[in-house]
């Protein structure tokens, strides 16, 4: 059994760590829930009542999980130990959180839970919820159908029929990839109205949480059961005696009505005998029933086509004990089938001591239940007024029971593959024989699985690193990628799903509209604008300039993101749209502008130590002549003056520096384009002095009246 990812190893992220842990059916069967946690999701799997139990002390361990934090509520089937814990929690908890569960199972629910406040046998001080509670939980159930993906916030899931009753479902969870199976109760065995169990397919599951009801024990070939199951009615009525059944009013019961009715029509001879079915409210669901057809084997619907296999012929609704005569042979099914009160534990008590009487168990019996004492026979039972009556009516034991087997969960889980089996609603002996048997199974292929057998509040810990893959969408998506070339759009991360897209595609795929920012700063600057080109330069390498505007205004391009604009004699204009890529090179651009105003590279600094007295008129005080003292006397001492330079001095000074190195015989100028010539040797070199740029096809040349002028702008400019 391969697997992808390594279990019970260390993380730094706790949201790589899922939990989960049983609050009922945790090495025991009943009340099943069981709480999941991952990636701060949290998911609840089931809310029944233990059926041994009564009160509160037949809830499951909810003090355990804070309900608030619960984001969905997941319910398999309708039995009570899967789901009459549910009223409960929506209405007397924090829950606030959504409730699934399929049509069949929110139809039967409402009626099986009235039904279950109205015959409980406690007091009102006890009861978990009345009927306005129960009604306003129902208000609050959504439905959803076999194979619907559903998504909550990031929580996918998707039912899957489980056989077991009508409407029953597994459902297939996934949060950030990583795929929980939850069998809830299941069959793999098609019955006379349902189909087995489904295994979702194509689908590599994680984690499968899976009922293990029956341990390793193996049911009857199902044909050997039905034969052993209706002689032994017949026995019994043959020989005068009252035959009791008793079940679940719901699934089993109607698995059984269907054989009854089939056996009474090939016997003739057992027309006279009646086949009592005591219970109104499978009365009141049998039109679900007959509603939900669809979902039922293709046996019941082809027989549907001719007519309705749920309209029995040989057997009687009892609508009340009022009705009932009793007197001679008769089989009686009733509810519920555990014998823990109600009309079966009222019949039981009325036939015990009669050894013609039988009592036949055809369904799974949990510890602590009369169901489950009396097959181990005992000579007297206690009543539910505490007296006690011989057993003298035979017991026996035929399972109808609608879980796996052995053979069937075995097979089920080797199918399914999951690396990490976390066994649930079980027995404690039943469920270590089943791990036993599994690990000896896989231990022999050399097939590694973990297998967890927690008790009710003990938290399995499993750890999931997966990786976290992103795809292109939109208009990233039109192109095939080319190696090691960079792209650049936005990363959304949704549902623990990561997708790259340009920004322009976010209002189709995300909703949202996006807005370009345009920020525009208005900079003080004194130099030349040929000085602050040459200096970008050195800075970004390599500038754009652009047409200059009506005005003869010079712009210039930065990294094809920021505009450096002459604004006025003493300002230049930034222009870029806002991000924070755009910001950072502005910030820079912004930095040498700075440094060209605050260096001496562009001003001449000059310092007094005398006083006069001047108003300061204006922030920047500027002189056209360089060397005049008396203009820079302060009456705070030292002081500073920034004296600006007019273009012809600067142009003058390096004109001087070049005649200096190249000898004046060999250098020329123009004034009016700020260019000078060098000549030498029959070849020249062009230097704008403006720009701060160099033209020269010879090399040598070249680089050396580029040295030149550097050191030029260094020493005469500063």
């Amino acid at each position: 059994m391969s697997y992808k990812r390594k279990a019970e190893l260390p993380v730094g992220d706790i949201n790589d760590l899922m939990e989960v842990t049983p609050l009922g059916a945790g090495s025991e069967v009943g009340r099943s829930c069981h709480v999941l946690k991952y990636k701060g999701k949290t998911v609840l799997l089931d809310c029944g009542i233990h059926p041994g139990q009564s009160g509160i002390s037949g809830l499951p361990f909810f003090d355990e999980v804070d309900p608030a934090t619960i984001d969905v509520l997941l319910i398999t089937h309708f039995h009570l130990d899967h789901a009459a814990g549910l009223p409960y929690f929506t209405e007397r908890t924090s829950f606030k959180g959504r409730v699934f569960m399929t049509h069949p199972t929110k139809a039967i629910f409402k009626w099986l839970l009235s039904d279950y406040v109205k015959v409980s046998n406690v007091g009102a001080n006890d009861m978990l919820y009345d009927e306005t509670q129960l009604a306003a939980c129902y208000d609050k159930i959504e439905t959803v159908d076999y194979h619907q993906e559903m998504n909550v916030d990031g929580i996918k899931f998707t039912g899957y029929n489980a056989g077991h009753v009508l409407g029953a479902a597994m459902f297939l969870i996934e949060i950030a990839g990583i795929k929980i199976l939850y069998t809830g109760d299941y069959s793999r065995e098609e019955d006379r109205h349902l189909m087995a169990a489904e295994k979702p397919t194509n689908v590599q599951t994680d984690v499968l949480i899976c009922e293990s009801t029956y341990g390793v024990q193996s049911h009857e070939p199902r044909i050997d059961r039905e034969r052993r199951f209706t002689s032994t009615v017949h026995d019994i009525v043959q020989r005068g005696g009252r035959c009791l059944l008793p079940v679940f009013a719901l699934g089993q019961a109607q698995e059984l009505l269907l054989m009854l009715d089939e056996y009474w029509a090939a016997h003739p001879e057992l027309e006279s005998i009646p086949v009592y079915y005591a219970s109104s409210l499978a009365k009141k669901c049998m039109t679900v029933y007959q509603t939900y057809i669809n979902m039922m084997n293709s046996k019941i619907r082809k027989q549907f086509a001719v007519s309705n296999p749920f309209v029995f012929k040989h057997i009687s609704h009892l609508k009340n004990m009022d009705m009932f005569d009793d007197t001679g042979p008769c089989v009686m099914m009733a509810s519920p089938g555990m014998l823990q009160n109600g009309l079966s534990r009222e019949l039981f008590e009325r036939w015990c001591t009669d050894k013609k009487n039988g009592l036949l168990i055809t369904g799974y019996c949990v510890e602590n239940t009369l169901a489950k004492d009396v097959m181990n026979e005992p000579d007297e039972i206690q009543t539910m007024n505490g007296t006690r009556l011989k057993l003298r009516m035979s017991v026996d034991y035929i399972s109808f029971s609608a879980h796996v087997d052995y053979t069937q969960n075995s097979a089920f889980i080797d199918e399914v593959k999951a690396p990490y089996l976390i066994l649930v609603h079980g027995e404690t002996n039943a469920m270590g024989r089943l791990k036993s048997a599994l690990m000896s199974k896989y231990s022999e292929r050399d097939e590694d699985i973990h297998i967890f057998t927690p008790k009710n509040t003990e938290t399995v810990k499993l750890y999931f690193r997966g990786e976290k893959l992103a795809r292109t969408i939109g208009q990233m998506a039109a192109t095939f990628p080319e190696k090691d070339k960079l792209v650049s759009g936005v990363l959304v991360v949704k549902d623990f799903q990561y997708t790259i897209m340009d920004t322009s595609d976010l209002e189709e795929f995300v909703g949202l509209q996006t807005t370009s920012v345009v920020q525009r700063q208005i900079v003080p600057y004194h130099a030349s604008f040929g000085l602050l080109k040459y200096h970008l330069r050195q800075m970004f390498g390599k500038i754009q300039e652009l047409e200059r505007d009506i005005n003869k205004k010079e712009t210039v391009r930065i990294f094809e993101t920021v505009d450096v604009k002459e604004y006025n004699v003493n300002h230049v204009l930034l222009e870029w749209t806002g991000n924070s890529v755009n910001d950072m090179v502005a910030d820079s651009v912004l930095a040498v502008i700075l440094n060209i105003e605050s260096s001496p590279a562009s001003v001449k600094l000059t310092k007094s130590d005398h006083t006069h007295s001047h108003s300061h008129g204006h922030a920047h005080p500027h002189v056209k002549t360089e060397g005049s003292s008396s203009a820079s006397t302060s009456k705070e001492g030292e002081g500073e003056l920034l004296v600006e330079r007019h273009p012809s001095d600067e142009f003058e000074d390096l004109v001087m520096f070049f005649a200096s190195q190249f000898g004046p015989e060999n250098v020329t100028q123009n004034e009016k384009t700020s260019t000078v010539v060098v000549s030498l040797d029959g070849m020249q070199a062009k230097i704008d002095c403006k720009d701060f740029t160099v033209e020269c096809e010879a090399d040598a040349l070249r680089h050396r009246a580029q040295n030149v002028l550097e050191r030029a702008v260094r020493t005469c400019m500063q």
